[in-house]
């Protein structure tokens, strides 16, 4: 809940997950952990229910007027998004928190600045 958090500003929040994000990409981790995520989706069966969700949605609503890619992803998204599972979001959270953690010193205190 929003109460519980930090003070620290919303604005320091996107500096620091800025810091993170370039940090992932500048070492290749970012690509290492989207690899994994696919992975772990494709394992879970998560790719396979979205594909059947969406193959639904189409059916139900698509009628004559097809949808525009915009359309179909505005309407998958939030069930994507719900439905990774826990286990899943847990290993990569944890993956990132290790990353971080892993940082020398100097690095995290321009990450955590």
């Amino acid at each position: 809940p929003l109460l519980l958090r930090t003070a620290r500003p919303m604005a320091q929040d996107k500096k620091l997950k800025d810091a993170i994000h370039n940090k992932l990409v500048e070492t290749g981790e970012y690509d290492r952990l989207k690899e994994l995520l696919r992975q772990r989706l494709v394992e879970s069966q998560w790719r396979d229910s979205l594909k059947q969700y969406t193959m639904d949605l189409i059916k139900k609503k698509g009628g004559d007027t097809p949808f525009t890619v915009e359309q179909l992803t505005h309407e998958i998204t939030p069930q994507g998004r719900e439905t990774v599972p826990d286990d899943v979001k847990s290993e990569l959270l944890a993956e990132i928190r290790r990353f971080v953690e892993g940082l020398d010193s100097s690095v995290q205190a321009g990450v955590e600045s």
